[in-house]
């Protein structure tokens, strides 16, 4: 089956919040990664969700702009892309290592995630794609993502930002270099006009 035909993206809204958890986090650990250190302080997922990240994963789930898509294929749950505007990712909106390359509002890719058993099947690139017509469907003029450029495999731990082959083929192009690193290689400023 040639998964890159047969999948489908959707915006993560609340219904959806199992999907994600599956891809993310499926056994539900509290400390395990939920996607929100970017997005909230300490401080507002305790005051969106107690002390369970989950629940303030699912405020954010409830907002206009949903905090990233999800692919499926089928009904199966397959790949999580972090998408939105960057003035809503208050982490990267402030970093001094990832600046702003201009004044367009752009949006921006951090986190993409694909679930054990489907990697290696075109599950990233489809989910690039749809992540860029959810944001042109809001309105978005450009996005950006900040991948790195390995000559070979890159370590999986670090493997969220994505590579810069892969946004090539979306057709981003570099417009700098940040300050930032993963697995000890700078991060790419890459940028899709939409």
């Amino acid at each position: 089956m040639d998964t890159v035909q047969s999948l489908r993206i959707e915006p993560l809204t609340e219904s959806r919040m199992e999907d994600f958890a599956a891809v993310v986090n499926p056994n539900h650990r509290q400390k395990h990664c939920w996607c929100l250190s970017h997005r909230l302080s300490a401080q507002e997922i305790r005051e969106r969700g107690g002390e369970d990240r989950y629940e303030a994963m699912c405020s954010l789930a409830r907002e206009k702009i949903a905090p990233g898509v999800i692919a499926y294929l089928g009904d199966q749950p397959v790949g999580w892309c972090s998408i939105s505007p960057r003035a809503q990712i208050p982490k990267l909106e402030n970093s001094k290592l990832i600046r702003p390359v201009d004044d367009l509002r752009v949006w921006s890719i951090i986190c993409m995630v694909v679930r054990g058993g489907y990697r290696r099947r075109g599950v990233n690139r489809q989910m690039v794609l749809g992540a860029l017509e959810y944001a042109k469907s809001l309105g978005a003029p450009a996005v950006e993502a900040y991948p790195v450029d390995p000559e070979g495999r890159m370590d999986l731990t670090m493997a969220y930002v994505g590579t810069r082959k892969m946004f090539e083929e979306a057709g981003f192009e570099v417009v700098g270099v940040s300050d930032a690193v993963a697995s000890r290689m700078p991060r790419l400023i890459m940028r899709k006009m939409l």
